[in-house]
Formats: structure tokens, sequence, C-alpha cells
């Protein structure tokens, strides 16, 4: 029995993995009504003890002892702080599994040469591993050993399922899931069913605790496909990520009329052998309906904190984008009052969370429960331009001051802490910081939270107004919910970062608070790192934000910051000579803007997001050389990206060094270029009476009709821009100089509102204009002798007669509301 050393071991859920200079030895552990023998014990739920140790050896599920660790182990009772391990005596620690012949005994043992040795003592036959084996899931390594040829999710196999023409298995989990244990026992560990799952289909595991994302995604369908959901989640999808089928659990054999795992992949199999026209279906675009993904959005909402799935919560503004769309073409029926309410309710319950921060404003990624009240602290460039828009439209349909002081105050902190003094915006700001300037190590949120004695020794003694008994500290506490042992769940602090702080939360009044003071104590502190790295795409949704937050409030110095944006882009991540988009720019010393020297050339949703904000910026300002450029750059994305065999955009253009292009087919945390795409198509379509562009729109939509047809929900962007396509543009075309206070009363009353499908345009006069050489309806259109600006509503290039007043392009507006009913 040959003696070897050791690296490392980890305890994995079922799983201990051993790792030796020439060999892995794996060893399954049995649970044992959740306790262990001997002295050994597990403290999380997630790992099943059978350990039977000489000596007391505790782990946690997920920790890693290094052989140094051990090695240093020189007196009983020492213990391995952050590694989740206590050993008494480095000398043994022996793993025992009962007496099963499917299991392998092991035994760490030391060796007076090499310190330790690890040694595999066999009962039964090794179980060989599968890829899963690599992965670090415990619910991924729970399934290392079944015969089932698992990937993880990722492109390796989803390229294999298009190189192999199968249909994608799916199966999602989590490691303490009761029927999930019963499905991998019945039908994964079957040698029968796992043949047939190999031979016939790309087979995916999932952990759900890790891919929250994908489980939502296709929760959603078989929710809405079946009625029901829950775990294991069992999906059928084809190579492009569709689904067609799904359940949960399944036995394997037929029971009670009820078809066994066996049947359903058989049936399935077949089908897609035979019959594959059953899951392809018609090819019009017409037949997709909206609703669909209202529908899934809505049994997803959160009533109590709004949201539209469990914790981790991001704010997810595309959702925002598609709700104030269904609302706009019909703010009194049903699905248009159901979709304001669920977006009004999220983003005023996301202001009054820990997500936002109350003292230097903006928003954080994503909150870690259900209450949007403990975030994770990052805070990214692309939330505050997104959120800007999604509270922009939350001012303008409700009216209600709350949202537009949240407008103001992402441009509070988007110009004071992520901007360039040229004009762009820098990436983010990191979550972790020093608590000190003295602290040898960073922690996340140090620089946003607060302990109850931090708050007292700086409000204690200030009072709200004269003569009053009520300090600021005592209204603080109040309205931010500061209490003396901190406000954090430690569910939501599993690494005791945020023990005794306070992450503010609004939960009190809404009177004077101490902001003013509690910020200027912040600026004390040390600041959390700045990525001063300027991305195109994130701009370009930061010229949107900027664009809509003019719109809503009429601020001037909005507007002037978003024209300070594009110029920025045009003058630093744009070459003239190409006419391509640069990724990035970056700051050197004392501001200096550069590249580097092979400058990294702008991906499809920079072109995209670019196209959008300049689009946007049009229509806010007016200026036709916005609208040039942004059709200038819809045609250089077109030949970079779009593909002319399937139709939408790649992300990435031609390039040797990329063995696969791929297409995002996603909206996540930013929107897919694709869905952005077909929103732009649209417009520039509409703008400028491009046809080609009206018929690339249609080919795209196409292409995802699947997905918008199953899962729309994974696509609120795209969806938004299929209503928008359904519908037809509402195009809304403004003569006379737009600076002009007649026009300006004109561009009030659109501003005033949602407006379905809005495309905005300015007939100035001025014939050198790209609207006048490209749209001849536009170009008939005359600036009245008077000088006075007039407005037309058109639809499909049919225009009203020109109004010169708000009442009566009220009027017409309310008339094009009820065409859409």
């Amino acid at each position: 029995m040959s003696q070897t050393q050791l690296v490392n071991y980890t305890l994995h859920s079922t799983l201990l993995i051993v790792e030796t200079t020439n060999e892995h030895v794996w060893c399954q552990l049995k649970k044992v009504n959740r306790r262990c023998h001997g002295e050994c014990s597990s403290p999380t739920h997630g790992m099943y003890g059978a350990l039977r140790a000489a000596n007391t050896f505790r782990v946690a599920a997920k920790s890693v002892l290094q052989c140094e660790d051990l090695i240093r182990a020189k007196v009983p009772a020492v213990s391995f702080v952050g590694k989740g391990c206590y050993l008494q005596t480095p000398h043994r620690a022996d793993f025992h599994q009962s007496t099963s012949k499917n299991y392998i005994n092991c035994l760490c043992k030391e060796d007076k040469k090499t310190n330790f040795g690890v040694r595999e003592m066999a009962t039964g036959p090794t179980k060989k591993m599968n890829r899963l084996a690599k992965e670090k899931s415990p619910y991924l390594l729970q399934h290392a050993t079944n015969p089932v040829d698992w990937y993880p999710w990722g492109e390796e196999a989803f390229e294999e399922a298009r190189k192999q023409d199968k249909l994608i298995f799916l199966s999602v989990g989590y490691s303490t899931c009761h029927w999930c244990h019963v499905m991998e026992h019945e039908s994964f560990e079957n040698e029968e069913i796992a043949h047939i799952m190999n031979d016939n289909f790309i087979n995916i595991k999932v952990d759900r605790e890790e891919r929250p994302d994908v489980d939502r995604v296709y929760m959603t369908f078989v929710q809405a496909s079946s009625g029901r959901g829950g775990w294991p989640m069992s999906v059928f999808l084809t190579p492009d990520l569709v689904p067609v089928a799904g359940g949960t659990y399944f036995p394997p054999n037929d029971t009670f009329g009820r078809p066994g795992f066996k049947t359903v992949l058989t049936s399935l199999s077949n089908q897609w052998r035979e019959k594959r026209e059953s899951f392809l279906e018609s090819e019009e675009i017409s037949s997709v309906s909206w609703k669909t993904c209202l529908k899934q959005l809505s049994s997803g909402f959160e009533d109590q904190y709004g949201g539209f799935s469990q914790a981790p919560k991001f704010p997810q503004p595309s959702n925002f984008n598609f709700l104030f769309h269904v609302f706009s073409r019909g703010p009194s029926s049903p699905e248009g009052t159901s979709a304001l309410s669920m977006s009004l309710h999220t983003l005023r319950m996301m202001a009054k969370g820990g997500i936002h921060d109350h003292i230097s404003q903006g928003f954080a990624r994503y909150s870690t429960d259900e209450r949007w009240h403990v975030p994770h602290f990052e805070k990214m460039l692309y939330d505050q331009a997104q959120l800007l828009v999604s509270y922009s439209q939350a001012y303008v349909a409700s009216k209600d001051e709350f949202f537009r002081d949240i407008i103001y105050d992402i441009f509070t902190y988007v110009c004071r802490d992520l901007s360039h003094s040229s004009g762009g915006f820098f990436s983010a700001e990191d979550a972790d910081s020093l608590p000190g300037f003295d602290s040898p190590k960073k922690r996340e949120g140090a620089f946003c939270v607060w302990t109850h004695e931090e708050v007292e020794s700086l409000l204690g003694s200030r009072f709200v107004k004269d003569g009053s008994a009520v300090t600021l500290f005592e209204l603080a506490c109040h309205h931010y919910d500061i209490r003396m042992n901190g406000n954090v769940n430690p569910n939501q602090d599993p690494h005791d970062e945020l023990k005794n702080q306070n992450v503010l939360i609004v939960n009190g009044s809404e009177e004077e608070t101490a902001e003013n003071v509690l910020h200027e104590s912040r600026q004390n502190r040390p600041r959390p790192h700045l990525d001063d790295k300027m991305v195109a795409a994130w701009n370009g949704l930061m010229l949107s934000g900027l664009s809509k937050a003019f719109e809503a409030t009429g601020d001037a110095s909005i507007l002037d910051r978003a024209i300070r944006a594009a110029d920025f882009l045009e003058d630093h991540m744009y070459n003239k000579e190409t006419g391509s988009l640069l990724r990035c720019c970056y700051q050197g010393e004392k501001g200096a803007l550069s590249q580097t020297e092979d400058p990294i050339s702008g991906f499809a949703d920079d072109y995209s997001f670019v196209i959008r904000g300049l689009l946007d910026l049009y229509e806010a300002s007016g200026n036709s050389k916005w609208l040039a450029w942004a059709n200038e750059l819809q045609d250089k994305q077109d030949e970079r990206f779009w593909d002319d065999e399937d139709a939408g955009y790649f992300s990435t253009a031609q390039d040797p060094s990329i063995l696969l292009r791929l297409k995002e087919g996603q909206d996540g945390a930013e929107p897919s270029c694709n869905s952005v795409s077909a929103s732009n198509l649209i417009r520039l379509a509409g703008m400028l009476e491009r046809e080609d562009l009206e018929d690339k729109a249609e080919k795209l939509l196409l292409a995802f009709k699947q997905r918008l047809e199953k899962i729309p929900v994974a696509l609120p962007e795209m969806s938004s821009s299929l209503l928008f396509y359904q519908d037809s543009p509402t195009q809304v075309v403004v003569t006379g100089d737009p600076r002009s206070e007649s026009a300006q009363r004109l561009l009030a009353e659109i501003r005033s509102r949602l407006i379905p499908g809005r495309v905005l345009g300015y007939a100035d006069g001025d014939e050198d204009s790209i609207l006048y050489q490209k749209n001849l309806t536009v170009k008939k259109m005359k600036v009245l002798k008077d000088g006075k600006a007039s407005a037309y509503v058109c639809k499909n290039s049919t225009c009203s007669l020109p109004v010169t007043k708000q009442e009566q392009l009220q009027q017409l507006l309310d008339e094009r509301l009820t065409s859409l009913k």
C-alpha cells in the first residue's frame, strides 16, 4: 500500500476529494441521521456526515485544508480560522463509510518522510467520475459519480448539442433538495436510464443557488406550461436553448397513469428525430403575444416588497421598460394598471431599501434579501444609467415627486463620483474598502455602513430644530432603522463582515433627516476602489438615462451633461477614419485619457447601446447630428455583426482568434444587444423611411420567435421591441425651431405622457439634415409662415393635419391610443 504526499483535500457535501501528488482519491460519505460517528459533526445542512475520526475532526461544506496547514498543527485543538476545520492532532483522520460495497474507505495518516500520506482501501469498485468532478458546487459534486454524461451549464454543452443536433436535458436542483436526491438515486444512478440519456441528449446539471438566472428563466416556463414548479426541475431544450417540455420530479417508470422518466426521454427523443416540425412552429412574428411576457412577470411578482424573483434581487430595468410600454398603450386597461402598479411599487421599495445609498446616492448592484435591505455594495454605471430611465418613466407616468427626487439622486451620484472631466463616465465603484486608513484588510460595505455609536457621536448633540427635544440622532435612528446591535440579518452576512453594522433603509417618517452630516463624515473614510475605465456601451446607456431624465424634468443641466457625454464618445471612443467604435478608454495620471497600444474594437452591445443613446439624445435635443451618427453606426453594426444566414447580431465581429461567435439571447443586468437593436432598427426605419432596416427588425424578431413565445420573461426588452413592431411606431414630428416657445409647449405635451412606441422627429427647415434627405414625408412638411411650431402625428407614413395647440395635440395622441385597444 503505497504512500503519497497529500496536496489538499476538500469536503463537498457527500463527496470527499483527496488530492495527492500523483493521484486523486474520491470517497463518498454516507448520511446517518444528519449526524456523524464518534466525535465528528457537520455544521451545515449541505454536508452529510458519516465520518469516524480517531481524533476530533470537523469540516464545513466547501472547506479546503491545505497540506501546510496540517503540518503546522503540532499541538492538539488547533483551530484553522477561515477553513472551517478543527483538528486535535495532525496524526490521523480516518474517513469511514460503513460496510456498503458501493463506497471506498480512505485513511489519511502521518508519514514520517512526507508528514502526511494518503492511502486508498477499496471495499468495492471505484466509481468513474464525470465532468462535474471539476466543479465547486456541492450539488454538482453530488452527481460527479453518476453514469450520466453530465455537463455544467456553459458553451461546451451548447456547442455539443448543436454539433450532434440533440435536445438538451436540463436538470436544476440544490444540494439539500430531498426529491433531487430521490430522482438521482432512481434515475441518474440507473445504468439503463443513463444510457438512454447519454445516447439521445446532451445532459446539463445546474445548481440553482449558483445560477439563479438560469433557474428563474426555465422555472417560469415550467410553471406556465404545467401550472406548477419545484425542484428538481427537469426541462428539455432545443440546441438554441428554447424550452419545449418540462416538469419537476419524474419517477423512473410509468406509475398510476403518469409517464415515467424513461417514457418521457424516449418519446421526446423520437419526436425530435421524426416530428421536429412539432417543435418548430410557423414563421410569423405577428402570432407572438406580448401578454405571455406580462403573465410570466406577474407570476413572479412579489407583492410585499416588489421585484420579480426571490433573493438575491436585482433591479432588472428591462422589466420596467416592458411594463411601462404595456401601461402606455392602455393606461386604464387591466393589463396597463397591473403593469404600472408592479413597476411603481418595486421602484419605490428599491428606493427606500438599503440597495439605495441614502447618503451618497446611487444604487448598489443587487440585494441579498427579499426586502432590498442588505446589498452587494458594488455600484455599476450600467445600473445607474438604466434606473435613470426607469425612474424617469415612473415620474412621467405617476407625476409623483418621490420618483423625481430619485432622478436627481442618481444624476447627482454619477456626476459627482463617476464622471471624467472630459465628459465620459467611469465604470464602477468597488464593494470593498478599508474600514480605516490604518486597517490591514478591506471589508465589503465598510464605506457605507454605520454602527449605532458612530451615528450617536455625530448626531447625538444636534437637535432637529431650535427648541425641539428630538435630536437628529433619534430621528435618524427612527428614519433609517439604526439599531444598537446593527440591523443586518446574520443570514445575509455569512462572513460576519456587517456584524453590529447598520445598512440604512427608509423605515420611518419623511421628515428632515441627517444625510448631510452623515455624508460629510463618510467622506473622511477610505473610499472604495474606482474602476475608472470608460466603456462605450455603458456610456451609451448613460446617454439614454440622461436624455430621458431631461425629458421627464425639463432640466437643461441634465441635457447639457448628456451632450458632453456624446461629445466624449465621438472624440475619444470613435475612429472617424473607419467609422468604428472603440470598446474602452482609460484614465491615466492627472486624468489624462489613453487607449491601449492595440485598442479594443467595439462589440455589438457597444454599438447597439450607443445607437439607442444617440437616438434618445436626438429626440431630447432636436440636433440632427446625433440622428445622422446613429444611422452611420447602425450601418457599421450591420456590416460587422449581422448574421446573414440566421439573422440577429453576433456579439463579436469576425475574428480568427475567436473560435465561436455567440449571440446574446437574454436580458440580464444589461439588456441583450439583440433586444436593443430590434428597437433601434424600428426607430431608424420609421425616422428615415429605411425599409431595409424594417426588414432586418422583422428577421431579428423571427430569429428569437421561439424564446419570445416560450420564455419571453428572459427577454423583456425584446418583448417591448416586439410590441413596438406589432403596434407600429407612433411618429410625432414637430416643425419649426425646436427652441422656440411655441415648439417647447408642444414638446412639453409630448413629454408629459408615456407614448407607446414613440418616435419623435424635428422638421426644422434644415434641408441638409438627414431627416429631410431620407424621409420624403417629412420633407413635404412645411414650416408655418408665421414661424409658429406645429406638430403632426403619423403612422405608417400617413400623417394627421398639423396642429399648433397643446389641446389639439393631446386629442391626436389620445386618438392614437384608442387605435391600439
